[in-house]
């Protein structure tokens, strides 16, 4: 039976999260280095001290790489109070990709790559990016279309390919490099920068959110050694996989957090502002949106709170987080576009932060699955099912 109850160390540790992103994140949100590609790396920097000194940095890590070892429930708790800044994440170094690389090096890596790079990441040191999606028609909702190549050289592999869309790849400390290999794929650690590894440019997009942007890499003649095999050879779209399940949780979760903002700006409006003699609230056309708001985010608390559990369970999570990342992502962006109607006119300029989270969290409903992909995953399951009736 699900158990919901929140325990004293997640209440705890949510209530300091809760502070710090309040008191000491918010107030960064305009500054100018939040740039067009998200906050730059002197700005995370910053913050990251920040944290480390509030004894928040890396919150979600085993003890052993200086975090609490939450569980997925507990971790749900605090990242949603993370979230509620599009800073948060950034400054308790619990955003994407480096959390969901950093669970997966945990999780498949040897003790020499977590020291060589799992310790650095835990501690701010370096960012990193997980090379998946390709241009093209290559590899993106389909893995399976995987072009970038590992071959065979001595005792090593040699990879070329091209990959677009890497979150945080420009300036990144170590990629992930997914790669066919002569049995499947195989996951690859460059370390970063590499002679062999050129970003082409970096995508102008509608969210700002991740250090680093969004980029377009080339990868040319990239040598690579047994050592650098993270996991095991041609197993790489297994290990993918205990990867996808909870970072597209943590997504919900954070972006959860960015909505309650946003709702919680377009409240405090709805109830000063005033149109046709009375207040915005009043008046049922508003009040009904946000009253669907707050029906909205219950509703996707519970859906990620019961896939958290479910991965606490030690299920696969495969099709709990399809239906999660699917709810919770429409539901989020259904908040965020109605509180940008019930601000009207300061909903679209930057005197608030909500116009950002409705782009960011638009993003959202495409990056780790697009709703349509998972619902056709969904579908291809239903189908296999043995019939009940007939």
């Amino acid at each position: 039976m699900i158990d919901l109850a929140r325990g004293a160390r997640e209440l705890e540790l949510a209530e300091r999260v809760r502070r710090f992103v309040r008191e000491d994140v918010i107030p960064y949100e305009t500054d100018p280095r939040v740039e067009r590609h998200g906050p730059n790396d002197d700005l995370r920097r910053e913050l990251q001290a920040k944290a480390k000194a509030a004894g928040l940095l890396g919150f979600h890590l085993p003890a052993e790489f200086g975090g609490h070892g939450l569980n997925h429930r507990e971790t749900a708790t605090v990242f949603r109070e993370a979230g509620y800044s599009l800073l948060g994440a950034t400054a308790l170094n619990c955003m994407a990709p480096d959390e969901g690389n950093m669970f997966l090096l945990e999780k498949a890596g040897t003790p020499a790559q977590k020291e060589r790079y799992l310790r650095r990441m835990a501690a701010g040191g370096i960012r990193s990016a997980f090379f998946m999606t390709e241009p093209d028609g290559g590899a993106g909702s389909d893995p399976s279309m995987l072009a970038t190549t590992a071959t065979r050289d001595g005792d090593g592999w040699v990879i070329n390919g091209r990959k677009w869309l890497i979150t945080g790849a420009d300036g990144a400390g170590v990629g992930l490099v997914m790669a066919k290999t002569e049995g499947g794929a195989t996951i690859f650690l460059v370390p970063l920068p590499h002679p062999g590894v050129r970003t082409e440019r970096v995508l102008d997009t509608i969210d700002r959110t991740m250090p680093g942007g969004h980029a377009v890499m080339t990868l040319e003649n990239v040598r690579a050694g047994a050592d650098d095999i993270l996991g095991e050879l041609d197993q790489g779209f297994r290990y993918a996989q205990i990867r996808l399940a909870p970072a597209r949780l943590t997504h919900c979760m954070r972006w959860w957090g960015a909505a309650k903002r946003a709702h919680d700006i377009a409240c405090d409006y709805a109830r000063t502002r005033k149109a046709f003699g009375k207040t915005l609230i009043e008046h049922e056309g508003v009040g009904f949106m946000l009253a669907d708001n707050e029906i909205a985010l219950q509703q996707a608390e519970l859906m990620i709170d019961w896939c958290a559990w479910r991965l606490d369970q030690g299920v696969p999570g495969t099709e709990e987080s399809s239906m999660t990342k699917v709810a919770v992502s429409e539901a989020l962006f259904g908040i965020a576009d109605r509180c940008v109607q019930v601000l009207g006119g300061m909903g679209i300029t930057d005197d608030t932060p909500v116009h950002q989270i409705f782009r960011d969290i638009r993003a959202f409903r495409i990056y780790d699955g697009p709703t349509e992909v998972h619902k056709w995953s969904l579908a291809k399951r239903i189908r296999k099912r043995p019939q009940v009736f007939g």
